[in-house]
């Protein structure tokens, strides 16, 4: 049996991870989680679950975590820690084989690495781990022999294709992007468009910033840098494409010209599923997981207007510049999407914070995480700077 420490719980990924487990029991059970502010659904989580450890955001919620413990009658014995030490802890917990990393930002940036350090395999639903970090973080895996799972879907599709084929055989990768939704709107429009228009995604249901980082195709930009740590892949080789339906996740295509997709409903149950059973494939548990190949009547496929959506020119531009440069464009990216949610900028503004930010960061290689952390935080201090000069 497998025993698993969730971190980011109670969100999107964190709460999908549970759906999946609560079907396949038998392979698994959850030893540690941890969440930052939801109490009263990780609350519920543990009376469910009964992990060993949680891990709550700060300190102040470890008293206040066991308060909504003893309202729902749990006796269970439970250690509660709080903050980046407890995410640590329980990343690294001696009862933990496998680390899901669903935590938002870095926030469990240093909590995964020191759980690849740990040799424990991962599970990989956070973006900015490997956009900050990619470096460091694969490298260490390599030296502990940690096991990196993609959990975002069109990673999961890559690595599923990628089965068929040699690394030396592969031509280029192709990652699709529903377009979000401003698709369609013309480019004199955008930078009217509210947070309320922005949260409207037209196929997934997600978090806050990552459902802005899809409508600014930032979310491709990451995934880029991503997949070029994830499976060795030069910036030349991995494409992006917008596919509305969101029904292709990705595609390989390999020397031979043969091109090789992965297609699924659009459930974060599948990839997560394929992660914590890898190399195996179980049956899934639930309905709706069945894709209706008689109900495609079209599979669309263009390329991304740059000009519209600089976001992804600017990913790129930061994964040749390497080392702080990707870590500067996660960072000033939560920056200013933090501020339109808050409406304190426009949307085209997003992109315009990111590339003044870019441009001011040092072009140097990181070569520890507390290099990353140190970068990171710079990167901030100019993205606030930036907003409030835009504002």
């Amino acid at each position: 049996m497998k025993s698993l420490c969730i971190l980011g719980a109670t969100g999107s990924v964190g709460t999908n991870v549970l759906r999946v487990v609560a079907g396949l029991r038998h392979r698994f059970r959850v030893a540690a989680v941890a969440a930052g502010r939801n109490l009263d659904l990780l609350a519920r989580q543990i009376v469910e679950f009964t992990p060993e450890l949680a891990v709550v955001g700060c300190g102040e919620g470890v008293a206040a975590l066991r308060g909504r413990l003893q309202a729902l009658d749990y006796g269970r014995p439970l250690e509660i820690l709080s903050g980046p030490e407890g995410q640590v802890a329980a990343a690294t917990h001696p009862a933990v084989d496998f680390v899901v990393s669903a935590s938002h930002g870095v926030t469990g940036l240093v909590a995964t690495f020191e759980a690849i350090r740990a040799g424990k395999h991962i599970g990989l639903a956070n973006k900015e781990t490997l956009v900050a970090a990619g470096e460091l973080v694969m490298q260490a895996a390599r030296q502990h022999g940690a096991e990196i799972l993609p959990i975002d879907s069109e990673h999961s599709a890559l690595h599923q294709c990628l089965r068929s084929g040699a690394p030396g055989e592969i031509r280029r990768v192709i990652l699709t992007a529903s377009g979000g939704p401003f698709l369609r709107w013309p480019k004199r429009d955008l930078a009217a468009a509210s947070p309320e228009q922005a949260l409207k995604h037209p196929v997934w249901s997600m978090g806050g910033r990552i459902t802005v980082d899809s409508a600014t195709l930032m979310n491709k930009a990451f995934e880029v840098i991503e997949a070029h740590w994830l499976f060795g892949l030069s910036g030349g080789q991995i494409e992006v494409l917008i596919h509305p339906e969101s029904t292709v996740h990705s595609m390989v295509e390999f020397l031979d010209g043969s091109l090789l997709a992965q297609l699924a409903v659009p459930d974060m149950r599948i990839p997560i599923q394929y992660a914590l059973t890898y190399p195996d494939r179980l049956p899934a548990d639930g309905g709706g997981l069945t894709l209706n190949l008689a109900s495609l009547k079209t599979l669309r496929f263009e390329p991304p207007d740059l000009r519209r959506f600089p976001c992804l020119h600017l990913g790129r531009t930061a994964l040749e510049g390497g080392g702080a440069a990707t870590c500067a464009l996660n960072a000033a990216d939560e920056i200013a999407v933090e501020a339109f949610l808050g409406r304190r900028l426009r949307f085209t503004d997003i992109a315009q914070v990111v590339a003044n930010v870019l441009h001011q960061t040092p072009a140097v290689r990181l070569g520890s995480i507390e290099d990353v952390l140190a970068c990171d935080g710079e990167a901030r201090e100019r993205a606030r700077a930036e907003v409030g000069r835009l504002a």
